[in-house]
């Protein structure tokens, strides 16, 4: 049937704007309540720190209890957190407030099942079914309840330390971390101060507007001026939702989620706890590959999105997976993206080799890519072209197996993404900028 409202990570738009309504929050409540829940049950829901969080927070309330559900309100807390707490206390399912990375004039909601893990396509598919129908109201017997469980927050925080391997842990490591002004911004400094490290927080200080506003994973240069500064360990970029993590080195580079999986996985792989492939996505830095296949490690490509990440390490059997953006799933600790657990093994790594995270990323090289994105009038496969092909083929050709392209229109826009990828800086743009024409004349 296909999904209208659902997208890779849950419904999101621009608040105000149709589907990001109350309205339409009150009868997507409804919708999930009677598939996730049928005969009544409890879900578990959380937020980011939007202004807007507080109203599709007392309409999903609204529908959830009119359709016989109970609800346990956790307010602000990472989307990993509901993941985890909903199982810990044993709801059906658990919804979050949050547009992620997105500027706080967006918002969104998503779900999950009561193994803490997002939905399946027809299960989404499920709940939209109901959208068009007004919002159930059962009678009052069957009416649900609402309760507040902010407190239950450190059953999150004591789990995330748990994920550090036996006596291990973070005293005399300076970390400076930045919570986008987000949800993590109460846990995420207290899970660290507790294990002993000696954190200053920035991005701890949302007031409703300024989530992942020049801070946070998609926008780290203060994280990199205040580690040099301060002279810290390594610095933490989490984004507004608490599922990337981006890391900054102590001579103040950025550490992205190629490098991050690259850490992780030899970490695993020297200790014999990697399972399974490690897998990527298709716009994963080749340079990550390359190293991996040094280390006789099976790298494997997903489609872009967390959710076709973790689709393809449940099929494969592997542990370890994520983006370039920072979304790694460690499924040995966790069912779902967590950016404070992933920061955690990064720095049990640091300690346990004694080495800086420099040092940890210096093994695998960033291979230069150059991403072009043509506008077309209307969709079409680019790579199925004849001439498209022709060029990508010799393209690939030249670079003699130590380059790659990658045709992919965009899930959002009418356009078409052009990503090369090579050795050399020049010559990769130069492939970019020409393929990028062809692609333009092909889609006239």
């Amino acid at each position: 049937m296909g999904r209208k409202y659902f997208g890779t990570d849950g419904v999101r738009g621009r608040v105000g704007q149709h589907p990001m309504t109350v309205e339409f929050a009150l009868r997507l409540a409804s919708a999930a309540g009677r598939v996730l829940a049928p005969d009544g049950g409890a879900v578990l829901v959380g937020k980011d720190t939007r202004l807007s969080g507080y109203m599709f927070e007392s309409a999903l309330e609204a529908g959830f209890v009119a359709a016989g559900v109970n609800v346990l309100m956790a307010g602000p807390l990472p989307t990993p957190g509901i993941a985890y707490m909903l199982k810990a206390l044993r709801c059906d399912f658990g919804a979050v407030i949050s547009a992620s990375h997105n500027a706080y004039e967006d918002n969104g909601i998503k779900f999950f099942d009561r193994d803490g893990s997002k939905l399946p396509d027809e299960l989404e598919e499920a709940i939209e079914a109901y959208l068009d129908e007004p919002a159930l109201t059962r009678d009052s017997v069957h009416l649900g309840r609402a309760t507040r469980v902010d407190k239950q927050r450190t059953l999150y925080q004591d789990f995330c330390a748990s994920t550090l391997p036996s006596g291990i842990d973070l005293r005399g490591f300076k970390i400076v971390i930045d919570c986008a002004n987000g949800a993590a911004y109460k846990v995420a400094p207290r899970v660290l101060s507790d294990l002993g490290a000696d954190i200053i927080p920035i991005g701890c200080s949302p007031n409703g507007r300024n989530i992942n506003e020049g801070c946070g994973s998609t926008q780290p240069e203060l994280l990199r001026l205040t580690v040099t500064g301060v002279r810290a360990h390594a610095g933490i970029a989490l984004d507004g939702d608490g599922d990337r993590l981006v890391m900054v080195d102590h001579l103040g580079r950025i550490v992205d989620g190629d490098q991050l999986m690259y850490v992780l996985a030899r970490v695993r792989h020297d200790t014999g706890g990697l399972k399974g492939p490690v897998v990527g996505t298709v716009m994963s830095n080749l340079g990550l590959e390359l190293a991996l296949r040094d280390l006789g490690i099976d790298f494997r490509r997903a489609q872009v999105g967390d959710r076709y990440v973790l689709q393809m390490m449940r099929e494969e059997g592997g542990v370890l997976g994520g983006e370039t953006s920072g979304h790694l799933l460690c499924l040995d600790k966790t069912t779902t993206g967590d950016g404070l657990v992933a920061a955690l093994q990064v720095l049990a790594a640091m300690r346990l080799s004694g080495k800086s995270l420099a040092e940890l990323a210096a093994g695998m090289p960033k291979f230069p890519q150059k991403l072009l994105n043509v506008r077309v009038d209307e969709r079409f496969d680019a790579g199925a072209h004849p001439r498209v092909r022709a060029a990508v083929e010799e393209v690939e050709r030249s670079m003699g197996g130590r380059g790659r392209v990658v045709l992919r229109p965009s899930g959002t826009e009418p356009v078409i993404r052009v990503m090369v990828e090579g050795e050399e800086e020049d010559v990769v743009a130069g492939h970019a900028a020409a393929l990028a024409e062809i692609v333009r004349a092909a889609a006239g």
